[in-house]
């Protein structure tokens, strides 16, 4: 069997971290299995739709590498890849649904709806709804007249149609995941398949699009498993053998619980994709980070590339239970790609962003020293020009922790090294010297090296850290060295 496997995201919002995780999960099975990874856009909640977010989420899907073999203007042979372009589909197969029997036509207004539950919750019923009990006593094709019926269907009354739970029957499943899964109907309602605007539900038109575009395994979140017993019914009804189910863990926020955008908004966790992406962050970074969110290879290794991730995964080491979103872990990871990528690889992203930050970087050479510094240093990309502005623009302000830790001794120690440095001849301006002659000032004052360094700093680049101060100072130069520690004596002191 090849395999086949599908992304199926809802174009309304902006995709999601966990939609990231899910896509790059089946993305990793398909190429595992030398199978088909399709992207299908699930588009039939019309009031919710958000413009412009098909495109995030192919452009999202991109950018971390997840390419996908057919979906939205990558057309194969199981399209449209929209479900709101398959719509007449839908509307047969809930016609056929209800020629045989397991469906029907429920002409039911919202208000008849909620006047029923409200009756039941005052019988004592704490959870009513629309199930095989219920439906007896409510306005549908069950219990209407077939003459009636026919009137409300050519008068273009509105309706849903409904799928027809048996009672007390038991729904059983195997999960790749979560091994056997049981449910017993009684605890279902009778699904809306097509709702009265003619769009299909996400239930109906999963099971059509999913059989229809032979997926042979679905892999989604944890939160679709009370919806598989639904789609399980649906699949026996239609006489049709069901994809290969599994069901991946929650991503955990750190002070637990899901991970909703409210809490990683409260502990500043980037809650979509394109934070990360304006955020440039590495994306082999937050793919391999991603990849062991619920996952591991069995062993202490961590770092893999998309194409070792690819050989390594396996549904059967999915955790089962929730991963929690370590944030420490991910900039680790984005730090050590940093590392492992050159300073002739970082240039081009460098030299965009120093671009857009004004600096003149028409003198390459001396970016590239800048990137060779702050190379260590840095735990995204964009913290180069943050880091490293002091080296394109002299302090404008400076830092305020660190400005607390300007004394009174620190003009005096910090004009004795400007002094010091002044007399030095140009070809002697170098970081050895440079720092020989501050642990000249800091012995003749009988003082620890931070009581000078922590000034020099803050006064030379306007920051409390950054890279190594002395070859900094050195890449600076005398002249303009000279001048930032007048301008901050003048304006710390």
């Amino acid at each position: 069997m090849s395999v086949r496997v599908r992304f199926a995201p809802s174009p309304t919002g902006f995709l999601h971290i966990g939609g990231l995780r899910t896509a790059l999960y089946n993305y990793l099975f398909a190429r595992h299995h030398g199978g088909k990874f399709i992207l299908r856009i699930e588009d039939t909640d019309q009031a919710r739709y958000v413009e412009g977010a098909e495109d995030d989420i192919i452009d999202s899907l991109l950018w971390a590498g997840i390419d996908y073999d057919e979906g939205p203007k990558r057309e194969g042979d199981y399209g449209p890849y929209r479900q709101s372009e398959r719509k007449y589909m839908y509307h047969e197969y809930a016609e056929k649904l209800i020629e045989e029997g397991h469906a029907y036509y429920a002409f039911d207004t919202t208000e008849e709806i909620d006047e029923m539950r409200e009756r039941l919750k005052k019988s004592g019923n704490p959870s009513p709804k629309y199930d095989s009990i219920t439906r007896q006593s409510m306005k549908n094709s069950l219990t209407l007249p077939q003459d009636e019926v026919q009137k409300k269907l050519e008068d273009g009354d509105e309706y849903v149609v409904r799928l027809k739970v048996p009672r007390k029957e038991e729904v059983r499943f195997e999960d790749e995941i979560r091994g056997v899964v049981s449910f017993d109907t009684s605890g279902l309602d009778d699904q809306v398949l097509l709702k009265s605007d003619g769009m299909p539900t996400y239930h109906l038109a999963n099971v059509v699009d999913d059989h229809t575009m032979g997926i042979t395994h679905v892999i989604r979140g944890e939160e679709w498993l009370s919806s598989t017993p639904k789609h399980i019914l649906l699949y026996n009804a239609f006489g049709w053998e069901p994809p290969k189910m599994a069901h991946l863990p929650l991503i955990m926020s750190p002070s637990g619980g899901k991970l909703s955008k409210r809490k990683a908004e409260s502990e500043g966790i980037p809650v979509n994709t394109k934070d990360y992406i304006a955020g440039h962050y590495i994306p082999e970074a937050l793919v391999n980070f991603l990849a062991y969110l619920g996952w591991s290879p069995g062993d202490d290794s961590e770092i893999h590339s998309m194409e070792e991730l690819c050989e390594l995964f396996t549904l059967d080491r999915v955790s089962k239970g929730g991963a929690v979103f370590n944030f420490k872990k991910l900039m680790w990871y984005n730090e050590n790609y940093i590392r492992e990528h050159s300073v002739e690889e970082l240039m081009t992203d460098v030299k965009e962003l120093a671009a857009e930050a004004g600096w003149d970087i028409s003198d390459e050479e001396y970016l590239k020293q800048v990137i060779e510094l702050l190379h260590e240093r840095v735990s995204k990309i964009d913290e180069f020009i943050s880091m490293g502005d002091f080296f394109y623009n002299a302090p404008s302000e400076y830092d305020e922790k660190a400005a607390k830790k300007w004394k009174d001794d620190s003009v005096t120690l910090i004009s004795d090294y400007k002094e010091s440095i002044s007399a030095l001849a140009e070809g002697e301006f170098d970081a050895a010297t440079l720092k020989s002659k501050l642990e000249e000032v800091i012995e003749a004052h009988e003082v620890g090296f931070g009581k000078l360094a922590m000034p020099l700093r803050l006064a030379v680049t306007g920051q409390g850290f950054g890279p190594d101060l002395f070859p900094s100072i050195e890449m600076l130069g005398k002249e303009e060295t000279v001048s930032r520690i007048d301008a901050a004596v003048q304006r710390l002191s």
